[in-house]
C-alpha cells in the first residue's frame, strides 16, 4: 500500500484565453475542473496504473465533498477527514500567453484533527510507503511532516517527501526514504542558483549528508538526476512530445519512482518508470494513464550512469 497525505486539498478551476486583459472583462476559450493537491495527484497516478493507494487528507465544506464524490466516482480510495470549519480551497488558473494563478488558502486544520491523521498513519506497517505532498495552511506549523516522519519510525514505512522550504528542510535528520525537489526548489533548499548538472549534483550530496537516502531532482525537459543511497548518480532524459500540462508532472514522477520501487527494488528500473509517468503527464491534458506510461516508457532515452 502507499499512502498519500495532501493537507492542502484543492479543486483546481483552469481557464483558458488568448490573453488575460488586466482590469477588462475576459471569456475563456475554454475550462477544465481538477481534483488537486499533490498527495491526491500521486494516488491518481498510481490508481491509474494499478497499485494499491489510499489518499489521506483534509477536507472542508461543500467543496470538499465534490472533491470526495469526484475521486470515489474515479476509483480513488480515499479515507479523507472532514473539517468542522471552512471550504476545500479553489484555485483558479488562467492559460494564455502566460500562466496566472490565484490560489485558495484553504481551511485552519487544528492540532487535534492532525493527531486524527496520525492516528490513521499508523496502519501503515513496513511493506508500505507514505507520499507527504505539497503545501500545509498557514495554521499549520513547518514541522508537521517532520512530526509525522518521527510517529512514523515505529511502522518501518518508507516516506517519500515533496514539499519546499522548510516543510522539507526540517524532515532530512529523520532520514526520508526519498525526497524529490525541482530545480527551483533544490535552489531554495541549498541558498543559490545552479547552473550545470555538476552545481546539481553537489547540491543533492549536501541534502543526503544532511539525511536524505535518496534525493531525485526534477529538471523537466532536460529529465531527471537521481542520487540513490549508495552514493551513485544516474541520469535520465525525457522522450520526444510537446508539453501540454506542467502541472502533476512532478506528482506523476514520485507516483511512478514509488510503484517502480516496489515492483522491483532497483532504482533504475524505478527512475525510469518515475521518468515515464512524468513525461506522460507532462504530454496530457490529464494525468497519466497507464496506456500513456507504457508508451512513454518504451520511448525514453536510455539512462546512463554519471
Amino acid at each position: 500500500m502507499i499512502y498519500t497525505v495532501t493537507f492542502n486539498t484543492a479543486i483546481d478551476y483552469v481557464v483558458y484565453v488568448s490573453e488575460l486583459k488586466v482590469g477588462k472583462t475576459n471569456r475563456s476559450q475554454r475550462e477544465d475542473v481538477f481534483l488537486g493537491g499533490k498527495g491526491i495527484n500521486v494516488s491518481t497516478v498510481l490508481t491509474n496504473l494499478g497499485v494499491e493507494t489510499t489518499a489521506l487528507g483534509f477536507v472542508a465544506g461543500d467543496t470538499g465533498e465534490l472533491v470526495e464524490k469526484g475521486l470515489r466516482e474515479r476509483g480513488i480510495p480515499t479515507d479523507f477527514i472532514r473539517l468542522p470549519q471552512g471550504n476545500t480551497r479553489i484555485n483558479v488558473k488562467v492559460r494564455g500567453k502566460y500562466e496566472t494563478e490565484v490560489n485558495g488558502s484553504g481551511p485552519d486544520i487544528p492540532e487535534e484533527y492532525i493527531e486524527l491523521l496520525m492516528q490513521k498513519l499508523d496502519r501503515a506497517t513496513d511493506r508500505d510507503a507514505v507520499v507527504l505532498a505539497g503545501s500545509v495552511p498557514a495554521s499549520v506549523k513547518s514541522d508537521v511532516y517532520a512530526r509525522i516522519m518521527d510517529r512514523l519510525k515505529r511502522t518501518g514505512a518508507l516516506v517519500a517527501v515533496d514539499a519546499a522550504g522548510e516543510l522539507m528542510r526540517n524532515v532530512l535528520v529523520h532520514r526520508p526514504f526519498l525526497i524529490k525537489p525541482n530545480r527551483a526548489e533544490l535552489e531554495g533548499l541549498v541558498g543559490k542558483v545552479l547552473g550545470r548538472t555538476r552545481e546539481i549534483m553537489r547540491s543533492g550530496k549536501e541534502l543526503q549528508a544532511q539525511g536524505a537516502r535518496n534525493v531525485l531532482v526534477s529538471l523537466g525537459g532536460e529529465g531527471a538526476l537521481l542520487l540513490d543511497e549508495s552514493g551513485k548518480f544516474h541520469r535520465i532524459g525525457v522522450p520526444e512530445g510537446t508539453l501540454k500540462m506542467s502541472v502533476g508532472a512532478g506528482d506523476s514522477m514520485v507516483a511512478g519512482f514509488l510503484a517502480g520501487y516496489q515492483y522491483s527494488g532497483d532504482y533504475m528500473t524505478a527512475l525510469r518508470v518515475g521518468a515515464a509517468c512524468g513525461s506522460a503527464t507532462a504530454f496530457s491534458t490529464t494525468l497519466a494513464t497507464k496506456e500513456e506510461v507504457i508508451a512513454a516508457y518504451h520511448a525514453l532515452k536510455e539512462m546512463e550512469r554519471v
